[in-house]
């Protein structure tokens, strides 16, 4: 006798609007699997809110990182940068909710976006650096479409996957760490308490109390607890900034001035403003290599994060398989070369996507709540 795979039981109160039990569900509930993923409209929306919430920050940081002169001695402008990476994270971000259908987001990639800084630009145009972009995205595209990058994902073992997880959820908390001030970059050891050897200062205090504050609404099974969580850090950290209790230096990557209008239009200026050719005076050898070294930045840095979050959305099999992988690699490739074209770096998958997997989002739903 064969045993039939059981849809899990939502409750129409469980469900919320817009999801339904099997039998009666909504368009929007059939078209992303949301109760046969055992999730809920509402728990999708919050974990799109979350994951927003938590990768918000590249909006500013991909501009400092790639505010350098590039072999002619020009910069990018920074509103153009911000504008064209929040454009290409929600385009990219979009694609993978509607066609991928998996909870993943997709912005700028740290490790893509420090090559192009520190290795690509000294030696050629930013035009020619968007160009380079958008040809390491072609290339991943056309390893999905010949299978060879989903084989290579698939032929990794579990074990290693599991690695691969747990590897990810130590990045993610060295980032709050630092981020936070609990380490900082020592001089005899990698890794050293506080910014001056202890810990101490709001920075500090404010991160412990918002990480207590996560952990004791989740073990009481607060729906949201990390959305409230960073949500009320994010306002005590305003409140403190207003007030001038805390220096805007004592943070990690310091506090954002307001200069001006806090609203303005978007400049769509770096938009298609990339070059093909003109390398003359780097060599098509150093071009392949430059070409490679973004291949293998955004192929282990989406490998990695989508083992991961796959894994933790339990939307793996036995095998660390996950279904819709094939279009989820296909789109993390279309990120390279859609971030090349609007301006602002190849995108990649986010691994700050757990954050939104941790409120519960199963579904590409979320990632269109992210995205738009």
């Amino acid at each position: 006798m064969t045993q039939q795979s059981v849809e899990p039981k939502i409750t129409a109160e469980d469900a919320g609007a817009g999801s339904r039990v099997p039998g009666g569900r909504s368009w929007l509930d059939r078209y992303f699997h949301i109760s046969h993923r055992g999730s809920t409209v509402a728990r999708e929306v919050r974990g799109g809110i979350t994951t927003f919430m938590a990768m918000a920050y590249i909006v500013l940081l991909n501009p400092v990182i790639l505010s350098g002169k590039d072999a002619a001695g020009d910069t990018l402008g920074q509103k153009a940068l911000i504008t064209a990476t929040a454009l290409a994270a929600a385009v990219t971000t979009l694609l993978m909710g509607f066609v991928g259908k998996v909870p993943l987001a997709l912005a700028a990639g740290l490790s893509v976006s420090g090559v192009i800084a520190g290795q690509v630009v000294p030696q050629m145009t930013w035009p020619q650096a968007m160009g380079m972009c958008v040809m390491y995205g072609v290339v991943i595209m056309l390893l999905v479409v010949t299978g060879l990058r989903e084989m290579i994902m698939n032929a990794i073992p579990l074990a290693l996957k599991h690695g691969i997880t747990m590897g990810i959820g130590l990045f993610i908390a060295i980032i709050g760490l630092v981020k936070g001030g609990f380490v900082h970059a020592g001089e005899a050891t990698p890794l050293t308490l506080g910014p001056a050897g202890e810990l101490a200062g709001w920075p500090v205090l404010l991160f412990a109390g918002t990480l207590l504050l996560i952990f004791m609404l989740q073990a009481r099974n607060m729906p949201g607890a990390i959305l409230i969580g960073i949500v009320t850090g994010t306002i005590v950290a305003a409140i403190l900034n207003a007030t001038g209790v805390i220096d805007p230096k004592q943070w990690a990557n310091g506090a954002p001035e307001l200069h001006g209008s806090a609203v303005s239009m978007p400049d769509f200026s770096l938009f298609g403003d990339l070059e093909f050719g003109g390398w003359g005076e780097v060599g098509a050898m150093t071009v392949g290599m430059i070409v490679f070294t973004l291949v293998l930045a955004g192929f282990f840095d989406a490998m990695a994060t989508i083992i991961g979050v796959g894994t933790e959305a339990k939307l793996a099999d036995d095998k660390g398989r996950m279904p819709g992988l094939s279009k989820a690699l296909f789109i993390d490739g279309a990120g390279g070369a859609i971030g090349g074209v609007a301006g602002g770096s190849g995108q990649t998958v986010f691994v700050e996507s757990a954050t939104g997997v941790g409120e519960g989002a199963r579904t590409g739903l979320a990632s269109v709540v992210t995205g738009a």
